[in-house]
């Protein structure tokens, strides 16, 4: 206090000028201080206002199909900072979907490898809104769209000459079991209710719905490559050509068993009912262990 009314400047110890000493109503000493009014600069580059990324994204969907779309560079940049050459990068909120558009930018720009994880629920699009009218039902359909563009895009660019132009990506749904429910316990069920148990998967699934139900169980990655072919007049899957080798069509003979133990594939697995008869059903096993011992064999 003598240093101020000495005329010297006084600090707290906040860094705040003290500019006048008073007494409350209480008879206290208070200090009166120069707070400043400098807002304190912000790190991030400027990436545009709201506006300007809501205006690009219409240029890029030919509507507009999302009112507060994030910056894609500015995400971009938070990729890079980060997140690893190769990591996960997962956005729970996705909304358009501008993280997996940064994610696939920024691998073009600097070589890397990252993928993403969209979660978005398929909420309504308004009623006679431009994204309604353009064909988009829930923002989830948006999202799909904005990716597959955006990657197009992006590969029209330059790229990083190590980059793996890799743009496409799986959409997941959550759904219930593919097994049909069962609500009544072993003492409860009549001999007439077996007929309606031999087939234990709901009729409305297809294929592709037990193929990953059978990823997830196994714990086998979901981004492999799937390859589709016909094997003896029937569908087979080849995840990562032998990590998995799935049938799920009914009819399957013993001749297309032994072909597919042919491929020695990791793991194999087929639809329950599937077998042209039990004798089929019974030797798959002992076909595997003979031609591909090494082989997980499932039916589900």
């Amino acid at each position: 206090m003598t240093r101020f009314f000495s005329g010297g400047e006084v600090y707290d110890t906040k860094g705040q000028k003290v500019i006048d000493f008073f007494f409350n109503s209480s008879g206290k000493l208070k200090s009166l201080k120069e707070r400043s009014k400098i807002t304190p600069p912000t790190l991030l580059p400027k990436y545009g206002m709201v506006s300007e990324q809501s205006q690009k994204l219409s240029e890029l969907m030919g509507a507009s199909v999302f009112d507060t779309p994030k910056p894609v560079p500015m995400l971009s940049d938070f990729v890079a900072w980060f997140s690893g050459d190769d990591e996960i990068v997962m956005d729970f909120f996705s909304g358009s979907g501008t993280m997996g558009e940064a994610v696939m930018s920024r691998n073009a720009h600097d070589g890397a490898r990252r993928k993403f994880i969209l979660a978005q629920i398929p909420e309504a699009t308004p009623q006679e809104s431009e994204a309604r009218n353009a064909g988009y039902e829930n923002i989830a359909e948006i999202t799909k769209e904005r990716l597959r563009r955006a990657g197009t895009e992006i590969l029209k660019g330059e790229c990083h000459p190590d980059w793996n132009k890799d743009v496409g990506f799986r959409v997941l749904k959550i759904d219930t079991s593919n097994m049909e429910d069962v609500y009544y316990r072993p003492d409860e069920v009549k001999q007439a209710d077996l007929l309606t148990a031999v087939d234990n998967v709901k009729p409305d699934r297809t294929a592709e719905d037990l193929l990953f139900q059978v990823l997830v169980d196994w714990g086998v990655d979901l981004t492999l490559p799937i390859r589709r072919e016909t094997v003896q007049d029937k569908t087979v899957f080849f995840v990562d050509d032998n990590a998995l080798v799935a049938c799920f069509d009914t009819g399957i003979t013993e001749d297309l068993v032994k072909e597919l133990a042919g491929h020695e594939p990791l793991r194999v697995v087929f639809r329950d009912k599937g077998f042209v008869s039990d004798a089929v059903k019974i030797n798959v096993e002992q076909i595997f262990r003979q031609l591909s011992p090494t082989t997980d064999v499932k039916s589900i």
